[in-house]
């Protein structure tokens, strides 16, 4: 049987940082470093107030052409059920990526599915696509970042799991498996791994000064000279910061 592949992990530390940042300060932290597209646009959280942040690992759907796919995945090989091994690949803390190709008719996962992903230990699931048994699902409480929802199996529709944990485009984004998926009621965007650390280090830093330049607005205090900050507001914020713990 095929082995999925792996990929490199990260700290639990960094992955904390960047959930705590939130996914609006990443992605402008992201675009000034140059990552001009890193959120999976269109897609939205169903289950609001969750916050998550996880390495990716990806489920590739192609559309059915019947000479590689055809009838029920679940009597044929278990090569066919790659939307099972996506969820068996994961580890705790994990996010599944899925490149449904914008299906609004194909389940990808169901109650079963994601019961078992939770248990595994997953974050969450962020799916160009949909998901089905949508009231029961919302009781596991996982992150769902999400086009819709649907009755239907994938395998009523015209869609096919092909692989997992290979590069994807989810929402035109390009997706490597062990990316940092950072996602909340902002939406989801993706970090490149090899820059996740260089973010999340330059988000804390704009995090900090954004605490300060809230406190001085709060008390009426010019949004030109503290949102950004200019020069003048800069020094005072660096004289206020040596007074934090």
């Amino acid at each position: 049987m095929k082995q999925i592949p792996r990929f490199d992990r990260i700290e639990q530390d960094l992955l904390d940082c960047l959930r705590d940042i939130g996914a609006a300060t990443i992605a402008g932290t992201l675009a000034k470093k140059g990552i001009r597209n890193p959120h999976l646009v269109g897609l939205r959280s169903f289950n609001p107030g969750v916050t998550v942040a996880g390495q990716a690992v990806t489920l590739q759907f192609m559309p059915k052409r019947e000479d590689v796919h055809w009838g029920d995945e679940y009597a044929a090989s278990p090569e066919r059920e790659l939307h099972r091994k996506a969820i068996t690949a994961c580890e705790p803390g994990d996010i599944v990526v899925v490149d449904a190709r914008g299906s609004l008719s194909s389940g990808v996962f169901g109650e079963m599915m994601l019961t078992s992903f939770k248990a595994r230990g997953g974050e969450g699931v962020v799916i160009d696509g949909c998901i089905r048994d949508f009231p029961e699902v919302q009781k596991i409480d996982l992150g769902l970042w999400l086009r819709g929802v649907t009755p239907n199996f994938h395998t009523q529709t015209d869609i096919f799991p092909h692989a997992v944990n290979v590069p994807i485009a989810c929402v035109g984004v390009f997706v490597v498996p062990g990316d940092v998926i950072v996602a909340d009621d902002d939406g989801a965007v993706v970090v490149p791994v090899s820059m996740a650390s260089d973010i999340a280090q330059l988000a804390t830093e704009k995090a900090a000064w954004e605490v300060f330049s809230r406190m001085k607005l709060e008390e009426g205090e010019p949004l030109e000279k503290y949102y950004p900050l200019n020069d003048e507001a800069q020094q005072e914020y660096e004289a206020w910061l040596q007074d934090q713990p």
